[in-house]
């Protein structure tokens, strides 16, 4: 469980990371909107992974590894359609998008319900 968890704090680099540079090729070479809501979800959802794992640090808890597990691999199909879209005219693949949101709302609901209970379980 560890080596996941430090997969997930890598991962929220690479998140973040990728959602500056979006954020630059948004504000200086496109002027897509898409690109940019890629950038702001790539930051926001990259921070939030973080914390995530950080979570999880102290108290490996699986639903935790269960919310960050679908925030990342929900924010990589989001945000990778809408880049792909907004540079190359291309998708991943049909409802790629609308699938990675539907990832992402999933994540958050169990995070909802998993940090009471590994808070629980420090006691």
């Amino acid at each position: 469980m560890r080596a996941w968890m430090m997969s997930l704090a890598a991962l929220a680099g690479l998140l973040g990371a990728s959602g500056v540079g979006l954020a630059a090729i948004a504000a200086h070479l496109s002027g897509e909107p898409t690109l940019k809501t890629a950038a702001d979800f790539l930051l926001f959802h990259g921070a939030a992974l973080l914390a995530v794992a950080a979570m999880m640090r102290g108290n490996p808890h699986r639903g935790l590894l269960a919310a960050g597990s679908l925030i990342g691999f929900g924010t990589i199909l989001f945000c990778g359609d809408l880049a792909l879209r907004a540079l190359a005219g291309a998708r991943l693949f049909p409802f790629a998008a609308p699938s990675g949101g539907l990832l992402l709302i999933a994540g958050w609901l169990v995070c909802a319900a998993a940090a009471p209970l590994s808070l629980r379980n420090e006691r």
